[in-house]
């Protein structure tokens, strides 16, 4: 298995952070494919959906749940071979106190795209 960069990493975190970020439904949906792999999947507390349409699906629910709301990386991405680990923040954009934080380990291909996120919730909105 070919071990990806640790720099190839962090522009692959990067990339991922701005697609769930992304509002705009065909580009959301063409940086799930460049991102993901096409079996790839997604799970954590609340969820578990696995293929493209599938993730593409849950990143719109979560915007339409966060309207204006954006993701940002909290902290450095620790990555060893194909496995990444790193925090991030779900908050009101700009510099807002985040209403969500949680850290994600994601499992690479051999060609450097997502395979897994396992995701984990820190801090969630209370009711």
């Amino acid at each position: 298995m070919r071990r990806a960069m640790m720099s190839d990493i962090e522009e692959l975190v990067s990339q991922y952070i701005a697609v769930w970020n992304e509002t705009d439904p065909a580009a959301r949906r063409a940086g799930v494919a460049r991102v993901w792999d096409a079996e790839g999947y997604y799970t954590d507390p609340l969820a578990a959906v696995e293929g493209h349409d599938a993730i593409d699906a849950m990143i719109a629910a979560v915007q339409a749940q966060f309207p204006g709301f954006a993701f940002r990386l909290a902290g450095t991405v620790d990555a060893h071979h194909d496995v990444a680990r790193f925090g991030w923040r779900l908050g009101p954009r700009g510099d807002a106190e985040s209403v969500m934080d949680g850290f994600d380990v994601v499992t690479l291909t051999e060609d450097g795209r997502i395979r897994h996120v396992y995701g984990f919730l820190d801090k969630v909105p209370t009711a």
